[in-house]
């Protein structure tokens, strides 16, 4: 089956393993726009991603949302199965950016794997250090950089990821990205502007001067 294809560990697991995950594994279709999961309360299963694009956030009591990280083809979504991880406790909302394929892996049988296998605790353990060490870039990122360095690191990570310098975005979407008010975002673009760095219009962000965004976010 495709998830032999998009499971990383999948020749590292015995025939009965792979046959448990073959049998359990549900393939979705998500649109964009789909909210996953949303909380440690919330327990939907291990994603593993055949196509498309989520992001993983967290919001503060006041609504005001930050992107943790992205996940794209073939990664895999831990925290969506929160319940099987005991000592981690966070309220992260994961969110389809684009419509996703995805295969879902109940928690139980996820966990069942991991306790009968070495490579796949393994594995997990390897995911957990990678999305630790995106927060903390992240932390750093917030704490460090000045934000019309962060804004400019994003609208030029932005046009890498969708081939293009016309961006579809909101200031209020970019806002929910770096966890800041609509209004500070609509301030600096507006400088940007000015600058000649980007051109707005209702719901887009051209990029026209690279090098001058690459010169601002270092």
């Amino acid at each position: 089956m495709n998830l032999a294809k998009y499971f990383p560990i999948w020749n590292q697991l015995t025939p009965e393993q792979q046959e448990e995950l073959s049998r359990f594994a549900v393939l979705r279709t998500v649109p964009q726009g789909t909210l996953l999961h949303s909380g440690s309360a919330d327990c939907l299963g291990l994603l593993v991603i055949q196509s498309g694009q989520l992001r993983a956030f967290i919001l503060s009591p006041e609504g005001r949302e930050i992107t943790l990280y992205r996940l794209f083809e073939r990664d895999i979504c831990l925290f969506s199965a929160s319940c099987m991880l005991q000592s981690i406790q966070f309220d992260l909302s994961i969110q389809a950016e684009k419509e996703t394929q995805l295969w879902v892996i109940p928690p139980e049988v996820y966990k069942r794997l991991m306790e009968q296998s070495a490579p796949a605790a393994n594995y997990t353990n390897q995911i957990m250090a990678s999305r630790f060490s995106e927060v903390m870039w992240l932390i750093e990122q917030v704490m460090w950089k000045s934000f019309d360095q962060r804004l400019a690191a994003f609208l030029l990570e932005e046009s890498l990821l969708e081939h293009t310098n016309l961006l579809q975005l909101t200031h209020e979407k970019i806002a929910n990205h770096l966890g800041t008010a609509r209004e500070v975002v609509t301030r600096m673009l507006r400088y940007f502007q000015q600058e000649g760095m980007v051109r707005l219009s209702r719901g887009t962000v051209e990029l026209l001067d690279h090098s001058k965004l690459e010169a601002l976010q270092k």
